[in-house]
């Protein structure tokens, strides 16, 4: 895992499977205001079973050392179990976090665990924010990471990041009309789901990347889609057109299977499954292709013109190709 560091706050957190996730990085105000939320809720907490234990031992005339010892339990189980329990349950999250649209993550960007929780509330607790410290470390820690984490963040390998409620689209693809046939000849049987949704995340997420990231990530991805493809493409294309093109006809077979294993019914009330052509029949994964030639002894001839854009000569090429 690696990560890039972007302007106003943005970082961008690369998987091992080459998986681009950019986040925007919590910083000390916000977290503060978070953690006063739960602080807040854990003092009321507190006062309420306080209260209700102080009741009980002086009806109960308990000894003074016992009053002690369950004051304390109490306030530990509150101040480290709420949360460990809360970020172990929702995923990174306490009731703070959620007001403020904070989350907890690993540094690869998964959801975090109870290991996780527990590594971070203990060193919370103890050495961040513990009262027997002249000056709070992880105040100090925080301000000095470009991530804003505390000591308990590099321990547990964990980010709070802000959550970002924009859903990824689907990104468009096609295979471009001059290399419709080299697409229906490609062999993807080697092409893992993994290595596709990687390859997809990546283009749904092209626009948001820094240059430098979009050029490499893109680069490592086709090498990889190539190394268990065949063949190579008969002219360079840059990354994403020939991500775009592969992804585009492996969609193809994956829709054409699924409709050939579709029941057949028969009868007079049979459902035909065929969709008729017209404005509204779904579009072709080849993109736009040129009009058949009209019969006759005066049909021009067919013009394809390629697409420009999807040309790059200098750019990448796969392994193996004569053209690069």
């Amino acid at each position: 895992m690696s990560t890039h560091e972007g302007g106003d706050g943005v970082s961008q957190l690369v998987t091992g499977e080459a998986v681009v996730l950019q986040v925007r990085i919590a910083r000390m105000p916000t977290r503060a205001l978070a953690c006063a939320i739960d602080v807040i809720l854990q003092g009321i907490v507190l006062v309420v079973l306080i209260s209700l234990l102080a009741g009980f031992l002086i009806g109960g005339q308990a000894s003074e050392a016992l009053a002690v010892a369950l004051i304390f339990i109490v306030v530990l189980l509150v101040a480290v179990g709420y949360r460990v329990v809360m970020e172990t349950l929702t995923r990174g999250r306490t009731l703070g976090k959620m007001v403020l649209g904070l989350k907890v993550v690993r540094d690869d960007g998964s959801s975090i665990r109870f290991r996780h929780a527990l590594v971070r509330t203990l060193f919370w607790f103890f050495v961040d924010f513990a009262p027997w410290f002249a000056a709070c470390p992880g105040i100090v820690a925080s301000l000095m990471n470009k991530q804003g984490k505390r000591i308990g963040d590099m321990v547990s390998g964990t980010v709070v990041i802000r959550e970002r409620h924009q859903p990824m689209a689907s990104p468009p693809l096609f295979v471009p009309g001059h290399l419709v046939q080299w697409a229906q000849s490609l062999e993807l049987s080697r092409l893992s789901d993994a290595l596709a949704n990687a390859s997809r995340d990546y283009l749904a997420r092209y626009t948001e990347l820094q240059p430098d990231a979009r050029t490499t990530l893109g680069d490592a991805l086709a090498t990889r889609v190539a190394a268990v493809t065949a063949p190579v493409p008969p002219i360079p294309l840059i990354a994403p057109a020939y991500l775009s093109a592969v992804l585009a006809e492996r969609r193809r077979r994956e829709l054409n299977r699924l409709a050939t294993r579709r029941p057949v019914h028969t009868g007079p009330f049979a459902r035909s499954y065929a969709v008729p052509p017209g404005p509204f029949a779904p579009p072709s994964p080849y993109g736009i292709l040129p009009p058949p030639p009209v019969p006759g002894p005066f049909a021009p001839p067919p013009v394809t013109t390629p697409r420009p854009a999807l040309l790059n000569p200098q750019g990448w090429a796969a392994p193996g190709s004569n053209e690069a």
